[in-house]
């Protein structure tokens, strides 16, 4: 009898001392057998005394449910670390001439992978009645109550060997048939205690000819049940598989003796241990005569695994070094074969029914728990820390997420996708987009070719509840290479934001995502970063995400990396979104082909800067980059920054003029500039600006 311990995944399972001791040739006292148990990774919660037996409650940890959830498993145990011998079981299988099994039964097994294996034995002329004693009395102790004879043999067997059986009334099955298929939707079944279950196709069951005659690996229905009229009993002793069984339990909130071991997984090659075992039980209590022949449907035999165990290995491991001959000899008690022995190597057969034992790691840990984990002294681990190698990736991954949230935005994370209405949008041709091929949704079609259509989306939803929105997104974005294959190509591209709903003639954003580009790209080591008039080709500019003459392209020496402006308006209008938006749109894995972890440190200087402010007129045509290339040229290394202050537009200003004014910050590194050097500087710097005819300053 099983019960669940509600304080960990174990399960505490009731096992006869007289029982154990019936199997072994010495066996501890009760209190000394528990401590001993307790000791190699189990856990002894109860030894009572019951009539003239002893009641041990174990603890079993599930991954040794599948060899210890018997008493000759558990014996098996206490063989091994007590040095008893196991007996082996002896008991005497007499079958008849005839009938044949198969004469009274046909086994049909619809899918081996729910039921691997599936055995049974016929076992004709039984007298149904109460069982003997000793039978009995075992069962009580494990918390079972005694039926008959028939049933209470299936449930002694189980306990003895950990493989559940059920018996059938061999004259109550339609048509001499045994189905293993899945429950049909609708179908029901009355169990032996009558409760009645709903069935589907998530159900295993056992049939006859026509209906359900037990819910398989679970509870035996009520129809074909052994009553004192039994005559013909078929024994059944299957192998489930675990997840259909766990599966069917959990959906029938039914928990069983047998389905908790089927559901922890049981030895295939079990099967037929127990059920000549229960046969011949029959035979000699009930009076029964056993059919001859075994039915066993069993497709693809269940082998036993070889490991490889490096002894160095296991020193290493476990932190102590046992002796080769002493490693032999445990994995021997264990009964795994030596299937070969070198100089450190050994390979390893591990029987069947140690499920737990896959990989080397598995056996290390049978060998220090049998040589005893207290004769390993407890030191500290030696070990070498070596740091992993560097990840740039990662590393300007990072550096870019903490340089841009530091400059006031908020990085989103878009699905990959777009759909129909932004294809639309942007003019995305079908020979561009890579289509999903079972799409959620239609707004989740292709595969996004850019980061742009989802952050304008982002902007048009958080409008309702900001004034201002900035946003970056670092990401994959997925296209088909020119190639005949049209390979799918990924890359990662960054991409950023500034949308106000207030944001006037002046157009500040521009100038203010410039300055974090600027940044970015320095914190990146690189400083080579100028910006070109963007010029549309002639079909680019049918479709140009870009407004006209508000654009630039980002260039590192002669490469570009990406792009800076304001969206069209005609996409905006798509979006439904009013206020202009200033983007930029950056290659993320050509950055990092320029990007630097050295990087050149200039101290700041003791000596104070100096401020000139500059005012000048210039055509609307005229771009930004080309006033401050001008300055630059002229000024020479003394102008340490220059920081554009006002762009002014208005009626005041001479037609087709703007007015655009710069702080001049001088500054040397080694002196005081004076007054004189700064004003001839100055002077430079208009007479240069002056040599274009259009160009005016204001003085």
């Amino acid at each position: 009898m099983f019960r669940l311990n509600k304080d960990k995944t174990n399960l505490k399972m009731k096992f006869s001392y007289n029982w154990l001791k019936a199997n072994l040739s010495k066996i501890p006292k009760p209190e000394k057998m528990a401590e001993i148990l307790t000791l190699h990774s189990f856990e002894v919660k109860e030894a009572k005394r019951m009539g003239d037996d002893w009641l041990i409650d174990i603890d079993i940890l599930p991954n040794r449910m599948p060899d210890c959830s018997s008493h000759i498993g558990v014996a098996r145990e206490i063989a091994v670390l007590t040095g008893a011998k196991l007996k082996e079981d002896k008991y005497k299988l007499t079958e008849v001439e005839n009938p044949k099994a198969k004469d009274f039964v046909k086994v049909l097994v619809k899918n081996p992978k729910d039921c691997p294996r599936y055995t049974a034995r016929v076992v004709m002329n039984v007298k149904v009645g109460p069982s003997p004693k000793w039978i009995q009395d075992r069962l009580i102790v494990c918390g079972l109550r005694p039926i008959n004879n028939i049933v209470d043999i299936t449930n002694y067997v189980m306990l003895e060997t950990g493989q559940p059986l059920h018996a059938f009334d061999g004259l109550k099955l339609m048509q001499k048939k045994i189905i293993v298929r899945r429950a049909k939707k609708g179908e029901e079944i009355v169990t032996l205690d009558e409760d009645r279950y709903n069935l589907d196709q998530d159900i295993l069951v056992i049939a006859d000819a026509k209906l359900p005659v037990a819910i398989a690996g679970i509870k035996g229905g009520k129809r074909p049940e052994i009553d004192n009229r039994t005559k013909i009993v078929v024994i059944e002793s299957a192998n489930f598989s675990q997840g259909v069984i766990r599966h069917g339990s959990q959906k029938l909130n039914l928990k069983t003796d047998a389905s908790l071991r089927f559901e922890a997984g049981i030895d295939p090659n079990l099967t037929g241990f127990a059920i000549n075992r229960a046969a011949s039980l029959m035979e000699k209590v009930t009076g029964g005569e056993i059919a001859k022949g075994l039915i066993d449907v069993y497709p693809k035999k269940f082998l036993p695994r070889r490991i490889r165990l490096n002894l160095d290995y296991v020193k290493s491991l476990l932190g102590v070094e046992i002796p080769k001959k002493e490693i032999i000899n445990i994995l021997r008690k264990l009964e795994f074969k030596i299937y070969k022995a070198q100089s450190s190597k050994l390979e390893v057969m591990v029987p069947t029914r140690r499920l737990d034992v896959s990989i080397p790691e598995d056996l290390i840990e049978e060998i220090g728990r049998v040589y005893s984990y207290q004769k390993i002294p407890a030191i500290f681990p030696r070990t070498t820390l070596i740091p992993p190698a560097k990840n740039f990736d990662r590393i300007w991954e990072e550096l870019v997420r903490n340089s841009l949230k530091e400059t006031g935005f908020s990085e989103t994370y878009n699905y990959s996708f777009i759909g129909e209405k932004q294809k639309e949008t942007f003019s995305y041709l079908d020979r561009e987009l890579i289509e999903i091929e079972n799409p959620i949704s239609n707004e989740q079609k292709y595969l996004r070719p850019s980061l742009i259509p989802n952050l304008l989306k982002n902007v048009k939803d958080n409008f309702r509840y900001f004034e201002e929105i900035k946003l970056f997104e670092l990401g994959k974005v997925y296209a088909k290479d020119k190639s005949k294959n049209q390979k799918i190509i990924e890359k990662r591209m960054l991409a950023g934001l500034i949308a106000k709903k207030n944001s006037g003639t002046r157009h500040d954003e521009f100038y203010q995502l410039k300055g974090t580009i600027d940044s970015l790209l320095n914190k990146l080591g690189i400083s080579d970063i100028w910006y070109d008039n963007y010029k549309p080709t002639p079909n680019e500019s049918k479709i140009s995400l870009w407004q006209k003459g508000k654009s630039a392209e980002i260039k590192i020496s002669q490469t570009e990396v990406g792009f800076l402006g304001s969206i069209s308006p005609k996409i905006l209008g798509d979006f439904k979104i009013k206020p202009p938006i200033f983007l930029f749109d950056l290659d993320f894995e050509l950055l990092l082909k320029f990007a630097l972890e050295e990087q050149e440190f200039r101290p700041i200087s003791r000596y104070p800067a100096a401020v000139r402010d500059l005012a000048i007129l210039v055509p609307l045509q005229i771009r930004m980059e080309e006033v401050l290339n001008r300055i630059e040229i002229a000024a020479g290394p003394l102008l340490r920054d220059i920081d554009l202050f006002d762009i002014y537009e208005g009626e005041e200003l001479p037609e087709g003029k703007k007015n655009l004014a710069f702080h001049l910050i001088y500054q040397a590194e080694d002196r005081t500039l004076p007054s004189k050097e700064i004003d001839n500087i100055h002077s430079r710097i208009i007479k240069s600006l002056e040599e274009e005819p259009e160009w005016q300053v204001r003085k």
